[in-house]
């Protein structure tokens, strides 16, 4: 099992949670609520106003999110999702923990007594300069104030 942080569509209630909770796709198992460790820049960018978290570390916001535990057939199928390597880049990342569900038994693993957890992110260090002049936000929610609703691939 490995540890993802989600902060953006896949998250409870947003648009594409459905996938992080289809058991065909794999297992995740929701641990609990985080953020970045360090500021990143989360930005809604593109037609399609999909949530980004540019890999520019010391920039930004602690950005807000949640942590699954998932198995290796969830995290291939999040990487075709994503669109990694291209469009985005699965890498590790310091998460600060700031709620944990996580129950300890077999093969479940307790909360860190430090707070810190390291979980694979999906960012990107692949984006147009121009998106580094975007609005950065701490949380996102498709349907927040800043009126940039998501479009799903299948409305695309």
């Amino acid at each position: 099992m490995a540890r993802v942080f989600v902060y953006g569509t896949l998250k409870k209630g947003q648009p594409n949670y459905k996938h992080m909770i289809n058991t065909a796709k794999g297992l995740a198992k929701f641990q609990g609520r985080g953020r970045t460790a360090e500021k990143y820049p989360l930005v809604i960018a593109g037609k399609y106003n999909i949530p980004y978290m540019l890999n520019i570390p010391g920039t930004g916001h602690h950005v807000a999110g949640e942590i699954y535990s998932v198995d290796d057939q969830m995290l291939q199928f999040l990487d075709e999702f994503e669109g990694c390597p291209d469009m985005y880049q699965r890498t590790l990342m310091r998460i600060e923990v700031v709620e944990w569900e996580g129950k300890s038994g077999a093969g479940e693993t307790q909360a860190p007594a430090e707070g810190v957890v390291e979980c694979f992110v999906y960012s990107t260090t692949t984006y147009p300069p121009e998106w580094v002049g975007l609005p950065y936000y701490d949380s996102y929610d498709s349907s927040g104030k800043h009126g940039l609703a998501y479009v799903l691939r299948e409305s695309r």
